[in-house]
């Protein structure tokens, strides 16, 4: 090898080696850097014996009493768009800082560990999902969420981020809840292949069209943050806010969003409902582009589940005040002992029909249940049927309170303080929330939706997908 040979192999040589340790760096510093960036914010852990930092966001209506219950820890910060409506809060916890943008408080309030949210329908999902990705353990009322998209979002985020959620259908908190459910699933009944479900919401104003003009936007509330995902319209007085919103498509979720996360709470526990095959609008008042009817009847089929046969599940809404309709109800025969029991048939209520009798609730929140086998004449006090006596105890209870509210709460602060687990945790919420919504795009499509679960959309109404996952407003995208 003559001389200038070796001074390029010698010079291979080094370069090589200059160029294996440079590359060695800059991997291991990518190493690194991706180590930073898989490290996500994880909730704080909280002694027993300390308090929580709370935020609680939307401090008016429901609100209210959400940051109330949560009064033994530590309410930090405060935020609501209307300054005069979060004005009693304000003075009730003078040491929180208030912020009119929930995006604000979340930024600049460090220490928190904690939110309740008490907005909207339309802005659940948008700040629940912020609040988890800063590692935040969130209440949130019901229902979850305003899509079914937002509902499956959070489940799977709540469950990557390992922080504590409960939604706020209170009657999970409640012992007839439970135990209606410990006696469903004993099989007191018989298999469960019928559920009706009535309510006598709506409350607010809906079966309406949007009214025209615009008014002048009050300096104490902020119409933009109102809005936040909803696309832009103009305000109106008296027509959205306050809890006037929950009719409308852009905001609410109708009846169905207010109550059925109550009401169906127990059987979709009992029968271990999941996924329905099919969902259809079998009846309703007049249909409006922007707003519910005032009243509707829905039918979700749901499949076999193990040894459980297939149930038709109906859910009927409408209010028996409004002079202008009659609301959809169960038909008369299907009532008939509970109208002996009574003398009427409740505004709201929950029935199972199994091959072996019926559990009937005249409570929203599944509180009480009356039980009725095929042999028998009369309803009878669950807690006081012979039958019932005998069902063994296997859910836990919830003894943090005797107002099944508050103990919803507590049970979720004691949950992010390591001492239980939430019943209502976004496991389950979003699964109810998902079922139940799906009532709301049948609402809005028009047609039997046949319905699939997993991947979130109906085989035989591509329509139905605008609906299933919603477009955002500029700014306000699902973080």
């Amino acid at each position: 090898m003559n001389n200038s040979s070796q001074g390029q192999a010698t010079s291979a040589r080094n370069f090589t080696r200059r160029q294996f340790i440079y590359s060695t760096a800059l991997a291991a510093g990518a190493m690194g850097l991706a180590g930073c960036q898989s490290i996500r914010p994880g909730p704080r852990r909280i002694s027993p014996n300390s308090k929580m930092n709370i935020a609680c966001i939307g401090v008016g209506g429901k609100g209210r009493s959400d940051t109330d219950h949560c009064a033994s820890e530590d309410i930090m910060a405060l935020c609501d768009v209307d300054e005069e409506i979060a004005a009693p809060q304000r003075a009730k916890y003078p040491g929180a800082k208030f912020y009119r943008d929930w995006r604000d408080l979340l930024e600049k309030e460090k220490t928190i560990d904690a939110v309740v949210i008490s907005t909207p329908d339309h802005t659940h999902a948008a700040i629940a999902s912020a609040a988890i990705k800063l590692g935040k353990h969130v209440y949130c009322q019901k229902p979850l969420t305003q899509t079914v998209y937002e509902a499956r979002y959070l489940r799977q985020l709540a469950e990557e981020y390992k922080v504590v959620t409960q939604m706020g259908n209170q009657g999970s908190a409640a012992p007839g809840l439970r135990r209606a459910v410990e006696v469903v699933q004993a099989g007191v009944i018989g298999p469960v292949r019928e559920v009706h479900v009535w309510s006598n919401r709506p409350i607010w104003p809906q079966g309406l069209n949007r009214p025209e003009g615009a008014d002048v936007i009050p300096a104490s509330f902020d119409w933009d943050k109102w809005l936040g995902p909803a696309q832009e319209r103009p305000f109106k007085k008296g027509t959205y806010h306050a809890f006037k919103w929950r009719g409308w498509f852009d905001f609410g979720t109708g009846a169905l969003g207010d109550m059925a996360c109550h009401t169906t709470n127990m059987p979709f526990r009992a029968l271990n409902l999941g996924y329905p095959s099919s969902v259809e609008l079998m009846e309703s008042s007049k249909l409006f582009s922007e707003t519910y009817p005032k009243t509707s009847k829905i039918k979700f089929q749901f499949p076999a589940r193990g040894d459980m046969p297939a149930v038709d599940f109906y859910w009927y809404d409408g209010n028996p005040k409004d002079t202008e309709i009659t609301p959809l109800r169960p038909h008369a025969d299907l009532v008939e002992d509970i109208r002996a029991m009574q003398e009427t048939v409740p505004d709201s209520g929950c029935l199972l029909i199994g091959d072996k009798g019926r559990i009937f609730s005249p409570d929203d929140y599944g509180r009480r249940s009356y039980l009725r086998l095929k042999d028998e004449k009369e309803l009878t006090a669950s807690d006081e049927h012979p039958a019932v006596l005998e069902v063994p105890v296997t859910l836990p209870r919830n003894t943090y309170s005797p107002d099944f509210d508050s103990a919803q709460h507590l049970e979720w602060i004691h949950a992010c303080k390591g001492e239980t687990t939430c019943y209502s945790s976004f496991d389950f919420a979003a699964k109810l929330t998902e079922t139940i919504l799906l009532g709301c795009i049948a609402l809005r499509v028009g047609k039997k939706l046949e319905w699939d679960g997993p991947n979130m959309c109906a085989t035989n109404a591509p329509e139905a997908a605008q609906f299933v996952k919603r477009e955002y407003r500029n700014g306000w995208k699902l973080a």
